[in-house]
């Protein structure tokens, strides 16, 4: 796998942190209004996320965070980008991603359809070309064949060139799940949060005018290498407690009853304390809300928790493992835990 060289900066900060950085609307110039901007957009944030936040857009570096799948970390990103009034780009990392998905490649079709207008071109010519004529015209072809027109850009290369700002404004530079994609390219990732430039060998170094806001995230499948994280503020993203995930559900999800809310969040909460292979994660527990919303729902049975349980598990031997006795257990569990509550409130 072959990658572009990047220009990079020796003390391994962005060296974009002393030059051109974007400026923090004023909306969002402390962690409070952080965090009330990321409420007002649906998405509950501890206060620790809010700073983490905060200080990336002020110190105008990359965020990185880690957690399991599920817990919401891509959301940040997407949200941020709502709240800054940015576009979104998104790369998508998995295993072999390379220089032509990532930074761009050249339009090859194009560039053959270009070719053979030029030889029907040469070829209607009247009169013939001296050899000194002919080779400027090769050389100009190949330039122009290598030029601006020709090139796609992929998601890095549209994360640094102006012309892909919106409203004037660096976009939102999202690389979802790093972990999945080869240590080679996160080597070749080092070098562009270095400097923010990419260079083009047949057209030359690309800057960023304004760095771009970048949030990189990992499930933690494999580790992420110190080096990537030291230019990076970190964060971890765990599973949140039964008052958390009740709110981000309310949020969520404000047509579905008081209930059922409690009852699903006390049931996956429920979930998280057993050994499974994969704990539902807060979008699991959305889709579920939903799903049970949509079969009319207002409060948990044995039988409906048993039929939806593909909703909220997504392995056959987690489904068999939590259906039938288990199902059984927590749903009388929560029905001593509200009549206790009927009870204290009476």
């Amino acid at each position: 796998m072959r990658y572009v060289v990047i220009g990079v900066s020796g003390a391994g900060i962005p060296s974009s942190t002393t030059g051109n950085s974007m400026t923090t609307p004023m909306q969002l110039r402390s962690v409070e209004s952080v965090a009330d901007a990321l409420r007002a957009n649906a998405y509950i944030a501890d206060h620790s996320l809010a700073t983490a936040i905060f200080l990336a857009l002020k110190l105008n570096r990359p965020l990185f965070l880690e957690g399991e799948a599920g817990v919401g970390k891509t959301e940040v990103a997407k949200i941020l980008a709502r709240m800054l009034d940015a576009r979104l780009i998104r790369l998508q990392c998995y295993e072999g991603l390379d220089v032509s998905t990532a930074v761009y490649e050249w339009n090859y079709a194009r560039q053959m359809l270009q070719i053979r207008l030029m030889e029907a071109t040469d070829r209607r010519a009247h009169s013939p070309l001296d050899a000194s004529a002919g080779k400027d015209l090769q050389e100009a072809a190949i330039q122009d064949l290598f030029s601006d027109t020709f090139l796609l850009r992929r998601p890095l290369l549209q994360a640094i060139d102006s012309r892909g700002y919106q409203n004037g404004k660096p976009p939102v530079l999202l690389i979802d799940e790093l972990d999945r994609a080869d240590e080679e390219f996160e080597a070749f990732l080092l070098e562009v949060l270095s400097d923010f430039q990419i260079t083009v060998p047949e057209i030359g170094t690309i800057r960023a005018a304004v760095p771009p806001v970048v949030v990189i995230t990992s499930n933690r499948t494999r580790e992420i290498h110190d080096a990537l994280k030291r230019r990076c503020l970190y964060h971890w993203i765990d599973y949140p407690s039964f008052e958390k995930e009740y709110t981000i559900l309310l949020a969520k999800a404000p047509d579905a009853s008081e209930r059922l809310s409690q009852e699903v969040v006390g049931f996956v909460q429920e979930l998280r304390r057993g050994e499974l292979y994969k704990f539902p994660g807060v979008a699991e527990t959305l889709d579920w809300m939903n799903a049970l919303t949509a079969l009319d729902q207002e409060q948990l049975t044995e039988g409906v928790v048993d039929e939806t349980l593909g909703v909220l598990l997504k392995y056959r031997d987690d489904i068999e493992k939590v259906q039938g006795q288990t199902v059984r257990e927590i749903v009388q569990m929560l029905r001593g835990q509200e009549g206790a509550r009927a009870l204290r409130d009476a």
